[in-house]
């Protein structure tokens, strides 16, 4: 098979979880440990970072292998979604997986798939462990997809662990209650490795530490430090790092949006044990990964500029606890109007999100093709019933187009709510 054919037959024959919901998730890592086993267990032959979350995980990635990069070690990373090409998953120091390898991985290993019968997702996780396995990667990080206990990821030993900010998302198979969910994302601790708790969330440490303690995992809380905002740019924002009994340090990001700063403790901690773990990581290097995580992982969608009279921003925030931080941000936008494009999928908390949105913007309904997506004139009559009114398109490309008809230079045009509906605007 070739690349296009790979994908093909991976995404009519593999139950998908992005594309179809919880019928693709699956309770136990059985599949993942056969497909590893028959593959020669290439996890055991690298060294990795884990991370869980609900928010802030995939930047948090993106931030820690820039980092890597610019301390010059071969760095894997594997991340999902992917947001335009399925390549964007597995990276190895900023280079998609080649097209080639994909096609050679399932043409490879078709009866394999076919006796096991896995997730996409599983395959996927598979596929990535045996390209760094091979590529003799000096370290990779990886981020969980779903949870953390059963996700397909949570076969690995990681050096550390990370965990980012607890929020209520996939409730009906995480659990309703935050610390269910985080319960959930605890089982990514591992017995002896150290687990950094990035979020300033008191109320869930207690989960935390039962873990830790339970499997005699040294815990890293990030109390002792402040990040605090600087100068912000069009393309990059400044911010302090305040440690207790440490000189001040003054870095740069080319993330610009706000809630990634809500990440730095995590990062920073990560950072911290992986040098007492004999990695050269100086300060030069925190400094050029912070400044480019972008340019050097191919990071996207976290509030992306794509036009900036009128500015028109993308970003992916797409649950209740990310939207309110990015609403925080949109309401500093100095703009005339603010428009706002967005559609959801159906297995989201919809009247939880349409709750944080503000009445006097102006409303663009929108879907993508996944089949989870919900239909525009669904999403907007829901709205309109909770005083949002506005009219549904059927992309995101049309609502743009008409968002911008709408528009003077110095409106604001927010386009959000779906990592799908934001992978499906031209020209990202």
């Amino acid at each position: 098979m070739n690349y296009q054919q790979a994908l093909t037959y991976l995404y009519e024959r593999l139950p998908m979880f992005q594309r179809v919901g919880a019928v693709a998730f699956k309770k136990d890592l059985g599949n993942t440990r056969r497909l590893l086993e028959a593959l020669g267990d290439p996890q055991n032959s690298f060294k990795s970072v884990h991370i869980a979350g609900t928010n802030g995980k995939g930047s948090s990635a993106h931030a820690l292998a820039s980092i890597l990069q610019s301390a010059g070690y071969k760095t894997g990373l594997y991340t999902s979604p992917h947001l335009k090409e399925f390549t964007e998953r597995i990276r190895i120091s900023g280079t998609e997986v080649s097209p080639e390898f994909v096609g050679q991985f399932v043409t490879q290993h078709q009866g394999l798939i076919e006796a096991i019968n896995p997730s996409f997702f599983e395959v996927t996780v598979a596929m990535a462990f045996q390209y760094f396995a091979s590529e003799a990667v000096d370290i990779a990080i990886i981020e969980t997809g779903l949870g953390g206990r059963l996700d397909s990821t949570n076969v690995i030993d990681p050096l550390v662990s990370l965990i980012t900010m607890i929020g209520y998302d996939h409730a009906d198979l995480l659990g309703n209650t935050l610390p269910a969910i985080a319960g959930e994302k605890a089982g990514i601790i591992k017995p002896g490795r150290p687990v950094v708790i990035g979020a300033d969330q008191p109320d869930l440490l207690s989960v935390f530490e039962a873990k830790a303690r339970e499997v005699g995992a040294p815990l890293k809380i990030m109390r002792q430090m402040r990040v605090v905002t600087g100068e912000q740019g069009v393309f990059h924002q400044d911010f302090e790092v305040l440690e207790t009994n440490k000189p001040a340090m003054t870095l740069r990001t080319d993330i610009t949006a706000n809630y990634f700063l809500k990440n730095i403790p995590g990062i920073w901690g990560v950072i911290s044990e992986l040098k007492g773990q004999g990695f050269d990581i100086d300060v030069e290097a925190i400094r050029s990964g912070f400044a480019n995580i972008k340019t050097q992982t191919g990071l996207k969608g976290r509030w992306q500029m794509i036009r900036q009279k009128p500015l028109v921003v993308a970003d992916v925030s797409h649950n209740e606890p990310g939207m309110a931080q990015l609403l925080d941000q949109v309401s500093l936008v100095p703009r005339k109007r603010l428009h706002m494009i967005i559609g959801m999928v159906r297995d989201k908390d919809i009247s939880g999100v349409l709750n944080l949105l503000p009445k006097e913007a102006t409303y663009y309904f929108t879907q993508s093709s996944v089949p989870r997506s919900l239909p525009a004139s669904d999403l907007r009559m829901q709205a309109e019933a909770m005083g949002l009114p506005g009219k549904s398109f059927d992309n995101v490309n049309e609502a743009l187009k008409e968002a911008e008809k709408n528009a003077h230079s110095d409106d604001f045009i927010l386009i959000c709510g779906s990592t799908f509906v934001v992978a499906e605007i031209d020209h990202l």
